[in-house]
């Protein structure tokens, strides 16, 4: 650009020249114009390189922006669907007693959070982590309990395998046992007493449907370590180790079929063999549970009855008294309204079966649950024991809140 102007500024000297010779003033007139040109063309070019520097300026910025944008995004998406892959739920029941014989009691008796996650179409896995009894720690009446913690892999159509920490499948409430889905504030004593519900294990259980409505589980896991002196010896209840530092010298193992291809109804059958349920304490403390349930629902009135017996081989046991313990329950119900329903429970359950000069307890419960919504229930109900083989009164007025999500 400049030297266009610089020829043209020459060439115009030289015009004048031929003519005739310009004065000093002409001279600098043409000088000062030429150099006003010129710096105008140089601020020109100034704004436009600035220009040029605020675009490229524009377009740097832009670009981090939809960067981090697509960063920020993905991050989200991440997160989206984590939380699409991930559940989360639990339960929890707060309970008042009145006791014939001994003192009232209010108890914030569990509290329950599940966690589960699924990883793949084919494998997940679920938690459940409670709190019982309100406060736990040393001294105090409570317990953090990990009740659950598996993998479970579809490793065929209808069929799949759990690895870790998981509930025994036997009887109505151990796998189900939510307080809106039972009636009465406290479990059933028989499935509490010799099941005994809560009752999980570690191990590796195969589980699947082998025709429509006719499902099994297979199981092999730790078992009882049940006391061999005594109260407490060979109690069932008092075995349990809930996989925590478990002594696993001897396994288990737990077959079940249920059926549920007829609607309304459910049957099921267990069978566990424990190899030692002393896990060897003594020389021979092998044991056989057994049990058999029934649920039948059809419009408002519903029944549930459940049998169940252990038999404990050897001496120890048998002099204990306890190398059979058995019980059993029938429970029917009807719903007088959509959230209103009643029921009654006649149970019988002996620890001792057998020594013979020992008496199973004898139970009556009856009373009601009012659900405030599908999964919220209030509860009242009475605990009449006609014969309790430890000699004391345990009738009880209970009264209960339940949820679950």
């Amino acid at each position: 650009m400049l030297k266009p102007i610089l020829l043209a500024t020459v060439v115009a000297v030289a015009s004048l020249g031929a003519q005739a010779a310009p004065s000093l003033d002409e001279m600098w007139a043409v000088i000062q114009q030429q150099q006003a040109e010129i710096a105008e063309l140089k601020a020109q070019l100034n704004k436009t390189d600035s220009k040029l520097v605020e675009t490229e300026m524009m377009v740097t910025a832009t670009a981090d922006a939809v960067e981090q944008g697509v960063a920020v995004s993905g991050s989200l998406a991440k997160m989206a669907q984590w939380a699409e892959k991930t559940q989360i739920g639990g339960y929890g029941e707060h309970h008042f007693n009145r006791f014939a014989d001994s003192k009232d009691q209010v108890d914030a008796h569990r509290y329950v959070l599940f966690f589960g996650h699924q990883f793949t179409d084919d494998v997940r896995f679920f938690s459940e982590f409670e709190l019982e009894h309100g406060i736990a720690g040393e001294g105090q009446p409570g317990e953090i309990e990990l009740e659950q913690a598996y993998i479970e892999w579809d490793y065929a159509q209808n069929h799949s395998v759990q690895i870790g920490q998981f509930l025994i499948p036997v009887g109505i409430m151990n796998e189900t046992h939510e307080p809106d889905t039972f009636y009465g504030t406290e479990r059933n004593l028989v499935e509490k007493n010799i099941i005994p519900a809560t009752w999980w294990e570690s191990g590796v259980m195969l589980k699947g449907e082998l025709a429509p409505g006719l499902s099994y589980n297979f199981a092999l896991h730790s078992g009882l370590n049940s006391p061999d002196s005594g109260d407490e010896a060979f109690n069932i209840r008092d075995g349990r180790q809930k996989s925590a530092k478990a002594t696993a010298e001897d396994f288990a193992y737990t077959a079940r079929l249920k059926y549920t291809g007829i609607a309304g109804l459910e049957l099921g059958a267990t069978v566990q063999y424990q190899e030692d349920i002393s896990q060897g304490t003594v020389s021979d403390a092998s044991a056989m549970l057994t049990e058999v349930h029934g649920i039948y629902q059809q419009n408002d009135f519903g029944v549930r009855a459940l049998w169940a017996e252990w038999d404990v081989d050897g001496d120890a046991a048998k002099l204990a008294g306890r190398d059979k313990q058995d019980g059993w329950y029938v429970e029917p119900s009807y719903k007088v309204t959509e959230k209103l329903g009643v029921f009654t429970r006649y149970s019988e359950f002996n620890n001792n079966a057998g020594d013979s000069s020992s008496i199973d307890s004898e139970v009556w419960d009856y009373g009601m649950n009012y659900w405030l919504t599908e999964n919220v229930v209030l509860k009242l109900d009475y605990t009449d024991f006609v014969n309790e083989s430890s000699g004391t009164d345990k009738d009880a007025l209970n009264l209960g809140v339940g949820w679950s999500f």
